[in-house]
Formats: C-alpha cells, structure tokens, sequence
C-alpha cells in the first residue's frame, strides 16, 4: 500500500521538489493550497508533477481548516513548507509572517495532534534562527540561536513548539534547520534568482543593471534538490530529532556574481550591479555557514550539487526561459 504524505506550500520550490522526490517513492501526495481563483503551478509544472498530485484547500492561519484536512486525509507523513519565506518582507509584514510561520505550525501539530497523532511531522526550520551568533564559525545542532529578523523570530516559535509536541505528547516532530537552499524554481525576488535572470539578460542585451543590497553578505548554498531528500530521511529514522543541513562552504553575494556572469562570457560584472539602499536588511546577518557532520552520520545524507554547479545551473535555466519567450 502506498504511503500517504501532506505538503504544505507544495507550489514553492521546496514543496515542488519534494513532490517530485516523493513520487519516485511512489508516495499518494495531498499538496495544501490556499484557494485563489488564478493558481500558480508553475513550479509543479516545470518538474511535470502536478498533474500526479492531488490538492486541498487549505490556509495555515485558519486551525480549522488544517483539522479538517488532517482529519480527512490521514497522512503517514506531513512536511510543512509552508512559510512567509522572504526574509526582507518579514519586517513590512512581520504580523504575516508570525501568523502563518509561527501560529500556522501551532494550528497544524493540534490538528495532527487530535486527528492523527501516528503521522511523522517534518517542519522546515532555518539557518536565519542562528542570526550572527556563531561569528565566522559552522553552526550545528548545538549552536545558540539569535534570529535577527521578524521571520528567524517566528521559525525560531516554530521549531521550539515541534520540539515541545514532540517531548510532551510523543510524537514523532523533526525539523531540519536547513541553511541557504537554491534552484532554477527560487521567487525572482530572492538574490540568487535575481543574479542569475540578470545575467542571462545583460547576456542578451535586455537589462543594463542588477539592484541589490549587502553584496558581501555570505551564506552557505545548497541545491533545494538535494535538501528534500534530507526531509525525507530525517522522517524515515526510528527516532524524531533535529538536523543541520548544509554544504559547509560559504560564498558571498559577489561570489555569486562573479561565477555567473563569468559562466555566459562577461568578466567585468561589477559594471552591470549597482547597490541600492532598498535592499539593505534593517539587521543583517553577515555570515553563515552550517555543520551538517551529524546529517552526514546519521541519515547518511550528502549534498551531491556544488557551488558552481548551482550557479549554471539556475544560469543555463534562465537562459533556457529566454530561448522561449
């Protein structure tokens, strides 16, 4: 009999991805949507998933909702990817963001609490819970936390409740403390994405520059492909614990720059980036990079894309996008 699992935010990247990996395992997937008259499937589409999934409404700030669904579908397995996720909108939309990253996992484990208490809970937490507390020193699963933003605050609620339903009711709550995690499916406002689609298009003639901010801001930088296979294992062990996943090699905002502008042939591409204020955080973090040895031990987990694999990878998927317009 196949196994049964829920994603929430199954339309963001790490949703599509993991509906993609699950499928190989030839899982029955329930991906929760909010209801909207204009849906965007785009990232189900690209990975040519969305027709072998089946979708329920549902919303992360509304408890009943989330009763009805656990109650009606009965998961073996839910991963909740659903998140405010831009970090920078957590400050204008802070109430947002607390609602339905911190409130929404609240609402969600009750319901799988009453409705379905066998069901293996994965919640995706963040490296934005360490905030600048490590300095210039990997962070692990016995790393201090220190968010320093609206939306670190609100998935630091999120990851101490998994860890309190899992300690007071028994049940089986993991989180994985996943650091920066990129793909060809990331949100154009998000750096990555935005340095990649710029490259492609100052290749081609159609942008003369890229806006952004903190351009020496390091992170550590992950395939999202790769990572869902992380949330899988973690929900496939005897026991229910939290893991640093990361690949332990850190780059900067201009690092990123240079390997893709580099990749489609332009050397000189601090002519084609100007900084703008706007994109400054209020708080920055400037440094993170993760320790994921107890991953590695435990699940057996590997990252398998690296640094500059990433890159063209998300370069050669922009100018693909090109090639179809």
């Amino acid at each position: 009999m196949k196994k049964t699992a829920l994603i929430t935010g199954i339309l963001g990247q790490d949703g599509a991805y993991l509906a993609q990996f699950l499928l190989s395992k030839e899982y029955k997937i329930f991906g929760m949507i909010r209801r909207h008259p204009f849906q965007n499937f785009v990232n189900t589409d690209y990975l040519g998933v969305t027709k072998e999934i089946e979708f329920i409404s549902g919303d992360m700030a509304d408890e009943a909702s989330l009763m009805n669904i656990v109650r009606a579908v009965r998961p073996d397995e839910v991963y909740n990817l659903a998140a405010q996720s831009f970090v920078e909108d957590s400050w204008e939309q802070a109430r947002l963001t607390t609602e339905v990253n911190a409130l929404g996992v609240l609402y969600l484990l009750n319901a799988i609490k009453f409705f379905h208490p066998v069901a293996k809970f994965y919640q995706a937490s963040t490296s934005e819970m360490f905030g600048n507390s490590s300095g210039m020193n990997a962070t692990n699963e016995h790393t201090p936390f220190y968010p320093r933003s609206p939306y670190g605050i609100s998935k630091l609620y999120a990851h101490w409740m998994t860890i309190n339903f899992r300690e007071s009711y028994g049940m089986f709550c993991a989180s994985g403390i996943l650091f920066n995690h990129e793909s060809p499916l990331r949100g154009e406002e998000f750096v990555t994405r935005k340095i990649a689609k710029g490259a492609a298009e100052v290749k081609h003639g159609l942008q003369n520059a890229i806006s952004l901010g903190n351009l020496e801001s390091k992170r550590d930088w992950g395939f999202a492909g790769d990572f869902v296979e992380a949330m899988w294992l973690m929900l496939q062990q005897e026991k229910a614990k939290d893991y640093v996943i990361a690949t332990g090699e850190t780059h900067s905002v201009a690092n990123f720059l240079e390997s893709a502008f580099m990749y489609v042939g332009i050397k000189e591409w601090r002519n084609y980036v100007t900084v703008d204020p706007r994109f400054m955080r209020p708080a920055e973090v400037h440094y993170l990079r993760g320790d994921a040895s107890y991953a590695k031990q435990k699940l057996g987990w590997q990252p398998k894309v690296d640094f500059q694999a990433l890159v063209k990878l998300m370069v050669d998927a922009e100018l693909e996008r090109l090639e179809h317009v």
